[in-house]
């Protein structure tokens, strides 16, 4: 892929950082995720990200812990690289409104253009669409906020139903909404995708494929009749790269996923090219792109 693909420059939408000796990440248990159980930090990821040309990223959550977002605004405050960050609150709390204008108005507010939860761990298939979750992303909505949904496949009628009811809150869905890429089944997740497309409030992220895939023989192949599927329901105008970095080093490294990411839209037009690698995520999220653009080195397509 070549700097012409993507304009001035990628903006990865997707990708975390966390310290081990400031929080534990309790999600990262057993042997096949122990590759992810050390820090990884800013610092390690913007060499790889420079090198693919990317210009900005959004941080986002990664476990339902308050304090983790005002340090994340932190942490974009200092940073040229980072535009955005999806933070998380209690959705069911009272006082969601009051929580956000704190955060708006602390140290790195600015950055602030999102709100997450673990949706996927939920073992009601409805939680999203429970009065006092509603409650919450309605306020979530009033500030002018994005918020992004980490579900699985059982979860998206929820979640088109969630969008339907608030068409005034723009609904970001993180990985494909995590489909079968493994056993290689489209049915019945194709179908929930359409639906949820079929709601203008709603855009997708083209990320995530490579852990939904098999982690150790996976080829673009594998992935692009999800990626297929997503094109065609959001269009590339309503659909945004991102990296998962570092979730992915169980499958793929950051310039892989890259290139993975251009092979399943090599078929686009430049303008389209564009829309999915920086414009829907610049338009979705509200970025200033204050970094500097630096243009993608030549990548082979995986």
């Amino acid at each position: 892929m070549t700097g012409a693909d993507h304009g001035p420059g990628i903006v990865d939408a997707h990708h975390h950082v966390w310290d081990l000796s400031v929080r534990d990440q309790d999600w990262i248990t057993g042997p096949e995720l122990a590759p992810l159980r050390r820090d990884f930090s800013l610092a390690d990821l913007t060499p790889q990200a420079r090198a693919a040309g990317v210009a900005a990223t959004v941080l986002v959550q990664t476990v339902t812990a308050a304090e983790e977002t005002p340090e994340f605004l932190a942490v974009a405050e200092r940073s040229d690289l980072v535009a955005g960050v999806v933070g998380w609150t209690d959705l069911t709390a009272p006082d969601v409104a009051d929580t956000l204008a704190g955060l708006r108005a602390g140290p790195g507010g600015a950055h602030l253009v999102g709100m997450r939860h673990q949706v996927q761990g939920e073992p009601d298939p409805h939680w999203l669409v429970r009065p006092e979750v509603l409650r919450g992303l309605t306020a979530i909505a009033e500030a002018g906020l994005a918020y992004d949904l980490v579900v699985k496949p059982h979860q998206l009628a929820a979640a088109a139903l969630a969008a339907q009811r608030l068409p005034g809150l723009t609904f970001v869905l993180d990985h494909l909404g995590k489909p079968p890429i493994a056993s290689g089944e489209l049915a019945p997740w194709a179908e929930r995708i359409r639906h949820l497309a079929a709601l203008p409030n709603t855009v997708c992220k083209l990320s995530g494929m490579v852990t939904e895939a098999d982690w150790a023989s996976w080829t673009v192949d594998d992935l692009r009749p999800y990626a297929d599927t997503v094109l065609d329901a959001f269009g590339p105008g309503r659909l945004m790269f991102g990296s998962d970095w570092p979730v992915c080093r169980l499958a793929a490294t950051y310039a892989e996923v890259v290139a993975a990411a251009g092979d399943v839209t090599a078929g686009l037009s430049p303008a389209e090219r564009r829309d999915v690698f920086t414009g829907t995520a610049v338009r979705t999220y509200g970025l200033t792109l204050t970094a500097p653009p630096v243009p993608p080195q030549e990548t082979p397509c995986a």
